[in-house]
C-alpha cells in the first residue's frame, strides 16, 4: 500500500483527495470515462509540482495532470488500471506578470481562461482564446490540447498564441523557455513538442502568451442559407471582403438550433418565415480596427452583396453587444444541448474547406445506409475546416443502441475523414477516444517518431500514460 503522507508535507492534507472527494476528478465531462486515482493532489508551485513528480518515481505511481477537466476526448481521466495521482493544476492560478510593451502576459497553468480574457482586457489588450468552456477550462489544458475555438481563423491555435513555456519534465528537472520573443532560432522547438502532447511528455505549469491590440468595433451577424455549398461560397466571399478582419465563420445545420431552444426556451431563433426554415446557417464576426461607422460600411456591403448573389436567404445583424452574445450564446450552448438530449457520438475533424459539402453529404449518406434513422448534429468553425460532426440516436435507436455501435460508426466517419484528407482530431485531441483509431490513420513513420519522443522524454511511462500512444 503506498503511503500519501510525503504528499501530504508536500501540498497540505486538504489538497490530498482520496475516496468519494476524487469522484468529479477521475470522470471526463461527457460522463464516458471514469478511472481510478490513489488520491487526486493539488500542487500550488512549480517546486510542489516537482516534488511530485519526484514522489511518483520514487513510488513507481502514474501521473495525470489536470486542468478544469472540461476535455472530451478523456486526456485527463486515470486509467482504472494503472496505479496513479490526478495532478490538478487549478492552484496555480497566477497571473505573473503583464507586458503591454512586448504584448505578452506571463500565467500559470491553472489559470481559467475567462480570467485571463478579463486581465487582458483590464489592461487594455485581447487575448483571443475563445470557447464554450472558457469559463472553467485553463490554460494548461488548452495548450496540453492545443485547443481552437471560435477565432482560430483570425489569430490561430492555442499553439500560435504561446511564445513560451515552463515545463516540469518526467525526470523533475525544469525547463524555462518562459522567452516572450517572437524570433528565436537557436535550436529544436521544444515548445511545439510540448503543445499538444497532453502531458504525455512533460507538465506545463506556466506559459507566456501574446497578447492582442483590442478591436475598435465588431460587428455579428446570422445568415441563414439553402446550403452548405452556399457557406463555403459565402466563407470566400467574407475572406474578400474583410481579410484579415473576419474573425469568426461558423456554420451551424437547423436542427442544433432546434436542440438548443427545446432545451434552454430562454433563447429565440433569430429568424422568421423563409429564414427560419433554411437547413444551414453561418455565424460571422468582423473586427475592426478603424471605427464602428466603417465596420458597419464593411459589414453590411458584405453581406448585401451575399443577399443579392442569394447565397443567403435572410440575415440578421446584432444591433448591440447583447444582440451579439445571444448570436453566439445559441451557438455555443450546442454542446449543452446535446447533452441534455444524451450521449452521442462525437467527431472533431478537420477537412480541406472546398471539401466539406462532399463530405457531409456523402458521409450522412453513408451512415444512413448502415444505420438507419440516426441524427446528425453538425456544427462547427467552417472558416479553419473543423466540424464538429456528431451522431445521435435520433428515433430510431435508444442511447444504449446507438453506443453499441460507437465503434462501427467511428469506421464510417473516420474513413470518409481519411478519403477527403482530412483528420480524425481538429481541435480536441487523442486522449484516451481516438488513441487505437490513430494508428490506423497517422502515417507509419510519424507514429514512429512519436515513440521515440516519448521514449526519450518519458523513458518510465510515468506522465499520463494510456493517452494519445497506447503505451
Amino acid at each position: 500500500m503506498v503511503q500519501l503522507t510525503e504528499l501530504v508535507e508536500i501540498v497540505g492534507a486538504e489538497h490530498v483527495l482520496t475516496g468519494a472527494a476524487t469522484e468529479s476528478y477521475v470522470t471526463d465531462w461527457r460522463e464516458r470515462f471514469v478511472g481510478e486515482a490513489l488520491a487526486v493532489v493539488r500542487p500550488a508551485s512549480t517546486q510542489d509540482v516537482v516534488r511530485i513528480v519526484h514522489w511518483c518515481r520514487n513510488h513507481g505511481v502514474a501521473l495525470v495532470p489536470q486542468g478544469g477537466n472540461t476535455g472530451l476526448c478523456g486526456g485527463a481521466t486515470p486509467d482504472p488500471n494503472r496505479r496513479s495521482i490526478v495532478l490538478s493544476l487549478v492552484r496555480m492560478n497566477v497571473i505573473r506578470s503583464i507586458d503591454t510593451d512586448n504584448d505578452t502576459m506571463v500565467v500559470e497553468a491553472g489559470c481559467i481562461l475567462q480570467n485571463l480574457q478579463d486581465a487582458a482586457r483590464e489592461a487594455g489588450r485581447l487575448f483571443p482564446l475563445s470557447m464554450g468552456a472558457e469559463g472553467s477550462c485553463t490554460i494548461g489544458g488548452n495548450l496540453a490540447t492545443n485547443a481552437g475555438g471560435t477565432q482560430v481563423l483570425r489569430y490561430g491555435n492555442a499553439r500560435e498564441l504561446c511564445l513560451g513555456l515552463e515545463v516540469v519534465c518526467a525526470d523533475g528537472q525544469v525547463w524555462n523557455g518562459l522567452r516572450g520573443l517572437r524570433k528565436d532560432n537557436t535550436g529544436y522547438d521544444l515548445r511545439n513538442l510540448f503543445i499538444g502532447s497532453e502531458g504525455t511528455l512533460g507538465i506545463i505549469t506556466a506559459a507566456t502568451i501574446k497578447l492582442y491590440p483590442q478591436p475598435v468595433a465588431q460587428c455579428t451577424a446570422m445568415l441563414a442559407l439553402p446550403s452548405l455549398q452556399h457557406a463555403v461560397t459565402l466563407l470566400s466571399l467574407a475572406r474578400q471582403g474583410f481579410g484579415a478582419s473576419l474573425t469568426g465563420f461558423e456554420v451551424i445545420a437547423r436542427n442544433c438550433l432546434e436542440g438548443v431552444v427545446q432545451c434552454f426556451p430562454e433563447q429565440r431563433l433569430p429568424f422568421m418565415g423563409e429564414g427560419a426554415e433554411q437547413p444551414w446557417y453561418a455565424l460571422l464576426e468582423l473586427s475592426d480596427s478603424e471605427s464602428e461607422t466603417h465596420a458597419r460600411e464593411r459589414f453590411e456591403a458584405v453581406l448585401g452583396e451575399a443577399l443579392e448573389q442569394e447565397l443567403a436567404i435572410d440575415a440578421v445583424i446584432a444591433e448591440s453587444g447583447t444582440q451579439s452574445y445571444a448570436l453566439w450564446h445559441l451557438r455555443e450552448s450546442i454542446p449543452l444541448a446535446e447533452k441534455k438530449f444524451g450521449k452521442s457520438i462525437k467527431h472533431d475533424i478537420s477537412i480541406p474547406v472546398s471539401l466539406i459539402p462532399d463530405f457531409v453529404s456523402n458521409t450522412n449518406k453513408l451512415l444512413q445506409d448502415k444505420f438507419p434513422g440516426v441524427e446528425h448534429v453538425t456544427f462547427g468553425h467552417l472558416g479553419d475546416g473543423n466540424l464538429h460532426y456528431n451522431v445521435a440516436k435520433g428515433t430510431a435507436f435508444t442511447e444504449d443502441e446507438l453506443l453499441a455501435q460507437q465503434n462501427e460508426i467511428y469506421r464510417v466517419v473516420h474513413d470518409s475523414v481519411h478519403h477527403y484528407h482530412g483528420s480524425i482530431s481538429a481541435e480536441h485531441g487523442i486522449g484516451q477516444l481516438k488513441r487505437d483509431w490513430l494508428v490506423d490513420y497517422k502515417d507509419p513513420v510519424e507514429l514512429a517518431l512519436m515513440h521515440r519522443i516519448k521514449q526519450a522524454l518519458d523513458p518510465e511511462h510515468l506522465l499520463n500514460p494510456g493517452k494519445v500512444l497506447n503505451i
